[in-house]
């Protein structure tokens, strides 16, 4: 790009926070004077590259999440979105290195022959340590160096797939999104990896399908690790957690945050529709009017495993994630096991601005029905248990064993 087309890029992007970010005070930052500040190293890049880092310098400082600046066909993407993995930082031998820490069913990681417990030592012949973050560039390949949790070095390869249209204003690749199989003593084990999707309709048909697979199950629990979020198809998983309709919480846009607003007054979200051809019903219903909703689970009636519920999260649990988080702890419904959630719960929406380049900013606040906003709090487990390297190591998962303890309480 030429400068006085990045300064019209620019431009574009300070008119759309003005004008769409979800908080019209900016989550508490000055935001005209962080733009004036920021101006002359933004408008000044000599490259692409480095204007693209510089305005995500500047969109950081809101410090909310769904706030960045990219190119999908050439910006860093994290791992979680485009190989479908996270990684935690520990020390190895007295070396600082990143480990896997969630690898999704189905995903790019998972395909190359990842497990949990693999050491990264490089990145297409980089050695990569953290803090830099191991990020990938979708449309590309990926050569790793790693430390398979047996010992062995391997040399490992694959392609970060750039996603379909669809998932365009924020890319990420998509991995068996439900999985589930019963464990030792009859437990039933969903795992969900992300909610693809808006609405979600084929995502609440494999949810539908997982708990009929574990339907004699009298305890469950349910694996929300390394879940970055997603569309609203989490309603179908809510509803399986409790018999009846009950509230969720609920989204407010700029709009109407800032004219007043009762909750009971907001028009409610409380089925995913079975097919696609009632989709038009459903455009008709919400098309032009404001998307503050109310989302309220679907009464799918009594499940065996009612009252004996264990929610396993991590600090990679996020958006949609943490929802179905919240509801459950909210309510009472079941133990949350693991580490302390992301605290990345915002309505993001992509705009297309130009030169191939989308801006991803909030235009949506979620709280809980009891009125908590998870935004940068994260969600505190019942029962705190860390991931452990080591035992993964030696095939053990020290928060999967909490969990079995726990719903055999």
């Amino acid at each position: 790009m030429t400068t006085q087309e990045r300064t019209d890029l620019f431009s574009k992007v300070d008119r759309l926070v003005r004008d769409r970010y979800f908080d019209p005070k900016f989550n508490g930052k000055n935001w005209p004077a962080l733009v004036e500040k920021h101006r002359s190293r933004i408008e000044g890049a000599g490259t692409d590259e480095v204007f693209e880092a510089e305005v995500n310098s500047l969109l950081h400082l809101l410090g909310t999440s769904h706030t960045h600046f990219f190119n999908p066909r050439r910006s860093r993407i994290p791992s979680r979105s485009s190989i479908n993995a996270t990684f935690k930082a520990v020390t190895v031998d007295g070396i600082a290195r990143w480990v896997f820490q969630d690898v999704a069913p189905g995903g790019p990681a998972d395909r190359a022959g990842i497990q949990p417990g693999d050491v990264l030592v490089s990145l297409n012949k980089k050695p990569i340590v953290p803090p830099e973050a191991p990020d990938f560039r979708m449309g590309s390949s990926a050569a790793i160096s790693a430390i398979h949790r047996n010992g062995e070095l391997r040399e490992l390869s694959f392609n970060v797939a750039i996603p379909d249209a669809k998932y365009a204003e924020q890319p990420y690749a998509e991995p068996r999104s439900v999985t589930s199989s019963i464990l030792e003593g009859g437990i039933a084990y969903v795992k969900v990896t992300m909610f693809p999707g808006k609405i979600g309709i084929d995502f609440a048909k494999a949810v539908d399908q997982a708990f009929l697979s574990v339907r004699p199950c009298e305890r469950l629990i349910l694996d929300l690790r390394g879940n970055p979020g997603g569309g609203i198809g989490g309603l179908r998983l809510m509803s399986y957690l409790t018999p009846d309709k009950v509230a969720v919480g609920y989204s407010l846009t700029r709009k109407r945050s800032e004219s007043g607003y009762k909750r009971e007054d907001l028009r409610t979200f409380d089925g995913i529709p079975s097919n696609k051809l009632m989709l038009p019903l459903l455009v008709l219903r919400f098309l032009g009017r404001d998307m503050s909703v109310v989302v309220r689970t679907e009464g799918l009636g009594s499940q065996p495993f009612h009252g004996k519920i264990a929610v396993l999260v991590n600090e990679h649990t996020a958006g949609a994630a943490e929802m179905v988080t919240g509801f459950v702890k909210e309510n009472q419904l079941g133990k949350i096991v693991g580490t302390k959630t992301a605290g990345r719960l915002l309505g993001g929406s992509g705009f297309k601005v130009g030169h191939g380049y989308t801006l991803m900013i909030p235009v949506g606040c979620y709280l809980s029905w009891e009125g908590k906003r998870y935004e940068g709090d994260g969600i505190e487990p019942d029962v705190v248990v860390d991931w452990s390297a080591e035992a993964v190591t030696d095939g053990l998962d020290s928060q999967l064993q909490e969990a079995i303890r726990t719903v055999g309480r």
